[in-house]
């Protein structure tokens, strides 16, 4: 693991095993929903913040790649790393690990910030944004992962 943020730490938990065994797909989508909710803690959209000012975050899109199955009991941790920014959007980059630093999914997810009242995008309340300008710019040096930008796709053979 790189030295990117740390925004989730738990378990496979025995429900979110499928009738394989390990870990059922929607769950690593699960972990990866409180990975950004782990996020907005750190850059200060906290359950306070968001009652008093009626602001949140909206998840865009997100495209997750299946690396390596978990299995029941399986210590997770999940790690963010910002991609890009501006005043209302960031493009995260998550990173899910288990046992012994085994890497077996990551997420890469497009969120906006919203103003509740409204229903509308939002830019970041100032103190978010320099705390996400802030983090943003520790994680510029960081290598982008290989899974940045992937395209579902089929890649047909030469003839």
């Amino acid at each position: 693991m790189t030295n990117t943020l740390t925004v989730l730490k738990d378990r496979v938990r025995k429900e979110w095993l499928d009738y394989n065994g390990h870990m059922n797909d929607a769950e690593y989508v699960r972990a990866f929903s409180w990975a950004v909710d782990g996020f907005m803690d750190e850059i200060g959209i906290t359950e306070t913040f968001r009652s008093e000012t009626q602001y949140t975050i909206f998840t865009l899109e997100n495209h997750v790649c299946y690396l390596a199955e978990m299995t029941p009991d399986e210590p997770l941790e999940v790690t963010a790393q910002i991609i890009d920014w501006d005043e209302k959007r960031v493009h995260l980059f998550f990173e899910l690990y288990g046992d012994d630093g085994k890497r077996a999914a990551t997420s890469e997810q497009m969120i906006m910030g919203m103003d509740q009242q409204s229903g509308r995008p939002a830019p970041f309340p100032d103190e978010i944004f320099q705390k996400v300008d802030s983090l943003a710019k520790e994680h510029t040096s960081l290598p982008a992962p290989k899974e940045v930008g992937r395209v579902i796709g089929i890649k047909k053979k030469s003839k």
